[in-house]
């Protein structure tokens, strides 16, 4: 029986498959290898070439975007993602205008972090809202 889902339930059921994945990192570390390899095809006046280009400057970030998309779809192994994933971003720094100009460099970095901090066994935390009293701020 084929069921209708509502707009409710599509957003609740990406609520439910995001809260079991470390989401923000692995969406983090995609983003960085994808705007590093956008900054390769600037133009030289821009780019800054450092260090050994050529194949290098477009694996590495290749490979953080494919780092980033496995921590989305199979978290079980992201510890050895994360991982992979900041020695990519830290590859960059020679191998790809200063790790795309620091940008994916530092969203890299942030989103291997993420991901590697993420307890899978943890409660989503809701945020505590704050009841203002009079004297009190």
């Amino acid at each position: 029986m084929n069921r209708i889902a509502k707009p409710g339930d599509l957003r609740s059921d990406f609520r439910q498959w995001r809260a079991h994945r470390p989401f923000w990192g692995g969406l983090l570390l995609t983003l960085a290898g994808a705007e590093i390899l956008l900054t390769e095809k600037a133009s030289m006046k821009v780019v800054m070439h450092m260090g050994a280009q050529g194949l290098a400057g477009y694996l590495l970030p290749t490979l953080m975007v494919l780092c980033g998309l496995l921590i989305l779809f199979n978290p079980v192994q992201r510890l050895f993602y994360s991982l992979l994933g900041i020695l990519l971003t830290l590859g960059t720094w020679v191998t790809s205008n200063l790790g795309g100009f620091f940008v994916g460099l530092l969203l890299g970095a942030v989103g291997s972090c993420l991901t590697f901090g993420w307890l899978p066994d943890q409660e989503p935390r809701r945020p505590r809202r704050r009841l203002l009293r009079r004297g009190h701020a």
